[in-house]
């Protein structure tokens, strides 16, 4: 016990007396990577925000590997307003860069804290795994599937419709 490094012992005191676990198996403690700060400008739906790097210049953000409920759709003002709960403007984040997405936004897995913030939205029913894209979370991977999972057993928000529909198809529907 002598060889313990005082980053892990400050990382068990957080885990010990910080705040409790979310409501599952899973955590969204996940040690963040090659990261860059940002702080939050404003949110938008449940899974889009604006950011301001360090060198001042804005940014559109889309929270990689996770898709939301669209603001007119069912549970879609509840994902926002929990996004924005998480993030408020004003708030240090992190954010590990996946890539950039057709309407030229950055995809990016979002950091809050050290916990994942996507990772959140999931274990609470308030995102879903968008399985096209968790190719850019590999890391992660197995945490949000593992979520989702017991989200959706849980009945969790989104999951406690009768027959919800995923948001992707949702947007295809309504174009």
């Amino acid at each position: 016990m002598k060889n313990i490094s005082p980053i892990f012992n400050l990382f068990l005191t957080l885990l010990l007396f910080g705040c409790s676990p979310p409501p599952s198996t899973t955590t969204n403690d996940i040690a963040p990577t090659n990261t860059i700060p940002a702080t939050v400008l404003s949110t938008g739906d449940g899974d889009s925000l604006q950011v301001q790097s360090r060198d001042g210049s804005p940014n559109k953000i889309r929270i990689g590997c996770i898709d939301s409920p669209e603001y007119s759709q069912e549970y879609g003002p509840e994902a926002s307003q929990r996004l924005k709960a998480l993030l408020p403007n004003g708030a240090d984040i992190e954010l590990r860069v996946i890539d950039i997405d057709q309407y030229g936004r950055t995809v990016a897995e979002i950091y809050s804290r050290g916990k994942s913030v996507g990772l959140q939205l999931v274990t609470e029913g308030h995102a879903v795994v968008y399985h096209r894209y968790l190719d850019g979370c590999a890391d992660t991977a197995d945490q949000y599937v593992a979520a989702e999972e017991e989200a959706r057993s849980q009945k969790l928000n989104f999951w406690s419709q009768q027959n919800p529909i995923m948001p992707w198809e949702f947007r295809r529907r309504n174009r």
